[in-house]
């Protein structure tokens, strides 16, 4: 398991464990973090499972994807650290991993 934490725009921290395999947004649902609301189910089709993933994690977190890149465009203040939590696939070494969630989401 993944130790990942979930920051809400207002500072309140949600640290829950994230099967490997698992998405960061599945993580998020089966938690019932809130601000991820994953309108589409995890197919890359929205944009409202949008996260800040820490400066830290972006290397173990990997590149996005043309079509994240698409969708991100309909997100709302997009940063060089934007992501999709549904494009991220939990692996051990995500373990500690560290996402902010956007105000536009709470």
């Amino acid at each position: 398991m993944a130790k990942i934490t979930y920051i809400e725009h207002d500072g309140r921290e949600h640290a829950v464990e994230v099967k490997p395999g698992l998405s960061v947004m599945e993580g998020a649902i089966r938690n019932n973090v809130p601000g991820i609301d994953a309108d589409c189910g995890g197919a890359c089709a929205c944009a409202t499972c949008h996260v800040y993933v820490d400066p830290d994690w972006l290397d173990k977190t990997g590149e996005r994807s043309v079509m994240e890149e698409s969708m991100l465009d309909f997100a709302e203040a997009v940063q060089d650290n934007s992501r999709l939590s549904c494009q991220i696939r939990v692996t051990d070494q995500l373990d500690g991993l560290v996402v902010r969630l956007p105000e536009s989401q709470h």
